[in-house]
């Protein structure tokens, strides 16, 4: 029976970027589920949180470390270039001509760290995660401590926060997953974690289904009875995407191409999940209804932009050959 689960998980795995966009597609078409499931948001947070500490190369990332400046240049961007791109969108359209839940939804967007998943699509592009998933995890450590702040920076008055509670709640998530994925690495070994890579990916494939049904709850019906707001959710979304995408490729041109693709993807792809599940109950309607149709670039991308990234992958294909 183990056997069967393992190569179904591997199965997922060959085929995570489809994986990606039909769970989003099942999420959206099983709202019946979505309510039932929301209680297993907080799960695969912690799951996701977990399995990307657990596969970290530390000896790759303590080579960046050795020498800092990219990872530096890195990490400041993957922190600074949504919140800061954000902040001057509201100052122009002003933050009283917003919905107070969705400035909040915008502010959390900006000052989430990395989507989880940036490591992984970059392995399933063929691309050298080293930087991508060093960023993600020195961001992601840092976030209890920045996130709450760039939130209250971003939403402004309009919005009152606890940062105390929301920097405790992301260190309990935060921690916890680097300490089960230690005790995880003790004891299956760096190198059955490697072997274990096909199983990983389709867990990684398995647990966005999941999170995307927890994650579409009242979608299905907001975009039934109010399609224009729902439309605008998912404009803005895709909006901050593409910025971050495009800004990060125009602007890092010291980086290769595919690592500068890597860090536009993780500039645009939030991990705003992790700020909601630490929020709770507090999360207001029209807040969560944002944060479930910003998934859809999460889910989509992956699969639309594969064609860029295999261009990437062939250009640089000839530095790579001896």
């Amino acid at each position: 029976m183990l056997s069967v689960f393992a190569s179904a998980l591997a199965l997922l795995g060959r085929y995570g970027t489809q994986g990606f966009a039909l769970s989003i597609l099942l999420g959206l078409a099983l709202p019946q589920f979505s309510a039932a499931a929301r209680p297993l948001l907080p799960i695969t947070i912690f799951c996701f949180t977990t399995v990307v500490f657990m596969r970290a190369d530390f000896a790759v990332i303590a080579g960046l470390v050795r020498r800092p400046a990219k990872l530096v240049a890195t990490c400041l961007w993957l922190m600074a270039a949504p919140a800061l791109l954000i902040g001057a969108a509201l100052l122009l359209i002003g933050r009283e001509a917003l919905d107070p839940g969705l400035l909040l939804g915008i502010a959390l967007l900006g000052s989430a760290p990395p989507i989880m998943s940036s490591p992984a699509v970059a392995i399933l592009y063929g691309f050298e995660p080293s930087l991508i998933i060093a960023g993600v995890i020195v961001t992601t450590i840092v976030s209890p401590l920045v996130a709450p702040f760039l939130v209250d920076w971003l939403a402004g008055a309009a919005v009152p926060l606890d940062r105390l509670a929301l920097t405790f709640r992301l260190v309990l998530f935060i921690g916890g997953g680097i300490v089960v994925a230690a005790a995880i690495r003790r004891w299956l070994g760096a190198a059955r974690i490697r072997e274990l890579k096909p199983n990983l990916d389709g867990f990684g494939v398995l647990m966005y289904f999941i999170f995307a049904i927890a994650a579409m709850d009242g979608v299905t019906d907001a975009a039934l009875a109010r399609p224009g707001q729902v439309a605008l959710f998912a404009a803005v979304a895709f909006l901050v995407s593409a910025v971050g995408l495009a800004s990060a490729c125009l602007l890092l041109w010291r980086f290769p191409v595919s690592e500068r693709f890597m860090i536009g993807y993780g500039t645009g792809q939030r991990n705003m999940g992790l700020l909601v599940a630490a929020l709770g109950a507090g999360v207001p309607p029209t807040t969560y209804l944002f944060f479930a149709v910003a998934q859809f670039p999460i889910y989509l991308l992956p699969w639309l932009l594969r064609g860029i990234a295999a261009r990437i992958r062939r250009r640089e294909a000839p530095a790579d050959s001896p």
